[in-house]
Order: structure tokens, then sequence, then C-alpha cells
């Protein structure tokens, strides 16, 4: 079977030959499976047999100059066309810090919406006329990437200080940054809907939590940001598509307004963050696709990561509507060997 008619099965609740597998290796993961052997020119999708996801990707930002204002041996400081400063140490996998952020107010955002549109160049044309054809063709699953909302407003454009406050005593401001990044979005993929390419779902990565809680109310969730998710998804189901999303934390408080909006797919389910995969199966699976929700932490402990295997995919495969990945994404920590010990017990264990 190819990826897309696994996951079509999977969220129509039918079995399929196996549950779909993916994930995200970090560059240092990636790195480290080629210095154990796996070629330097391999897909590594290809190299451990897994499925194909893909992602159109749009420029929906204010388009400010994006430029390296520091580079010293340890480290560099890029400024994005989000206006974010962002201070990058040189190595593997680092995480980065971010400095400081051009919006920082209403009135500078005034400024920056006044440059975010839908220009036609804002899309990667050439990319999607060479690509997308052969990605259909071998039945990979291809999504429109959507980048708006909470997580991308207080992480990338005004921080996350001052998106809390504004939520508080100026949502007006909050919500109109959701809903132009949106608007922007949803304009430049409908050209190229319009344009006559296809995709198979719409993701949206919109963080909104944390070990053990979430960044707001459920209240101030409904209020200022649901609706904005209800438009994205209503987007995907008016094209005819599925919608996902990635929200990392524990989020499961707003799952059942998700569920309601319409959302297809939920992802990554982080465990460490207080997500139980099998809880949600439970009491959510027979509505909502669930997608990952097996413990990253565990990956590079064999015995440890195949115990958890055989506990969890058995419950979450139960008439399809899962999708296999980790919590979150591969870390370095996991070697070529683990990796390879982990697909073929999810192969065993989540065939049907």
């Amino acid at each position: 079977m190819t990826t897309k008619e696994r996951v079509k099965r999977m969220i129509a609740r039918q079995e399929a030959d196996r549950v779909p597998i993916t994930d995200h290796p970090w560059e240092g993961t990636i790195n480290r499976w080629h210095r154990e052997g796996m070629p330097k020119d391999a897909d590594w999708r290809d190299y451990f047999d897994v499925d194909k996801f893909e992602a159109i990707s749009v420029d929906a930002s204010p388009r400010f100059k994006k430029q390296t204002i520091e580079d010293t041996d340890t480290y560099f400081v890029l400024e994005t066309e989000y206006g974010a400063k962002i201070k990058y140490l040189k190595g593997e996998d680092s995480t980065p810090e971010f400095l400081d952020f051009k919006i920082s107010d209403p009135i500078k955002w005034a400024a920056a919406k006044a440059r975010v549109g839908h220009e036609k160049d804002r899309i990667n044309w050439d990319r999607i006329k060479n690509e997308l054809p052969l990605w259909h063709s071998e039945g990979r699953w291809v999504e429109a990437g959507f980048w708006f909302g909470f997580d991308v407003t207080h992480s990338w454009i005004v921080g996350t200080e001052t998106l809390l406050v504004a939520l508080m005593e100026d949502p007006d401001w909050a919500t109109d940054m959701f809903h132009t990044f949106l608007d922007a979005n949803m304009a430049l993929f409908d050209q190229i809907w319009d344009a006559g390419y296809r995709f198979d779902g719409m993701n949206f990565c919109d963080d909104m939590g944390f070990k053990g809680s979430q960044f707001f109310s459920v209240d101030v969730y409904r209020e200022l940001i649901l609706p904005a998710h209800k438009k994205a998804i209503a987007w995907a189901a008016n094209h005819g598509i599925v919608s996902r999303l990635h929200s990392c934390g524990l989020v499961e408080p707003f799952i059942p307004d998700l569920m309601e909006a319409g959302l297809t797919i939920l992802n990554p389910l982080e465990v460490k963050a207080g997500m139980d995969p099998i809880h949600l199966k439970k009491t959510y699976g027979k509505k909502l696709t669930l997608h990952g929700g097996v413990n990253a932490v565990l990956w590079d402990k064999p015995a440890e990561i195949k115990a958890e295997i055989e506990r969890v995919i058995p419950v979450l495969k139960e008439n399809g509507g899962y999708i296999f990945s980790s919590d979150h994404s591969i870390p370095n920590s996991v070697g070529l060997s683990d990796f390879k010990e982990i697909v073929a017990a999810v192969k065993k264990v989540g065939a049907y």
C-alpha cells in the first residue's frame, strides 16, 4: 500500500496493511545515521522503508530583511523575515535563543501588518511544479503547511510575555495577528489550489501547552484562538481535504472544542507533558485520528521502547485511526540500529 492509501484508511477507521510510520529526525540524528552507515545520498525514509509525508509551504511573513547580524566562532545571530532576532549556537541541534522582536506593540504591528500579503512570488512555484507530480505519482501524503496562531506569534513575532499580556489586556491586537497570518495563508494556498495543484490535507502547527498545563485557560482559548482554528479547519473542509494540528504539550482540555470544529488528526500527543495516548484513544479515538504518542525519551533504550510499542500500539491501532511517530521528534541519542529496531517492531505490532 502507498502512504496515501494507509493514511486515508486510518482516517476512515479502516484497517490497512499496517499503521503509517513517519517522524522528524533532528539534523544531528541524520548526521549520526550517516556516520553509522546510512548512505549520504539516501532519503532516510527510503532507507528505513517508512512512509513519506510532504509539505508545501508559503511565505506569509512581513518580509523583513533576513540577515545575519552577528557571527562568531561559537554562535551567530539571525534577524528573520518576521522581525525576530535569534541566537543560534554553532553545532548540531542547539536550542535557539530569541533575543528581541521588531514587533513589540500595536503601533509597530500596524506597520508590519501592511507588509503581510499574498503576492504570487510568496509561493515557490518551481518546487510545486517540479516535485508535486512525483509526490502524487508515488502515493505520498501531501499537506499544505499553514503557520498562524498562538505559537508562531509568541515565538517568532512578538515574544511570549508580550503575547500573554496582550491576550489579557489587548485581545483585539492578539486576534488581529492570528487572523492576519491565517488569512494570508489561506489566500496563498487558494492560489495554488486554483492553479490546479492538489494536496491531501492542511497541517497547522500551534503549540499551546507545556509540561502539565497550557499557556492559557480553556475560556481564553475558546474566545481568542479557537475562532482562527475553526476558520482554518473549515477552509480545509471546504477544499475537501483533512486537517491536522501539531500542538506540543498537555493540550487535552482543548480537544473537545477542536473535535467540534471538525479537526481530523491531532499530533504529537506528548507523553512527557502529560498526554496519555491510550486514554486519548479510548476517549476520542472514534472520531479523532491520533498521530504520535510514543515517548521519545525511551527511543535510545531498546528494551524499554520495544515494551512501550508493544503496550500502546495494539490499542492505538484498533479500528484504524492511528499514525505512528514519536511524541515529538527523533533526537540524536537514537542510533541507526535503534531506529531500525523501532521500525521493525512497529511494522510487526502495527500490522493488521
